[in-house]
């Protein structure tokens, strides 16, 4: 465990036990919800490489236009 890390535990072992609570609650769904990031993103690799081709394709035909940013 870092030394921030441990800081920050000691630290929020000084608040109430219903805060405490709120804080593990908190991290424990913060590390779950990257967790299942991390998963979507490695199962569409695939997706997203064979997106990329396609976008480079359009390009390369002359089939896409510069974002005019003042249109939108």
């Amino acid at each position: 465990m870092t030394q921030l890390l441990e800081k920050a535990f000691s630290q929020a072992s000084q608040l109430p036990e219903l805060q405490q609570n709120i804080l593990a609650k908190w991290i424990i769904e913060e590390l779950l919800a990257e967790k299942k990031w991390d998963t979507l993103f490695a199962e569409s690799e695939d997706l997203l490489a064979e997106l990329a081709d396609e976008a480079l394709n359009e390009y390369q035909q002359g089939k896409t236009q510069i974002l005019n940013l003042d249109a939108l």
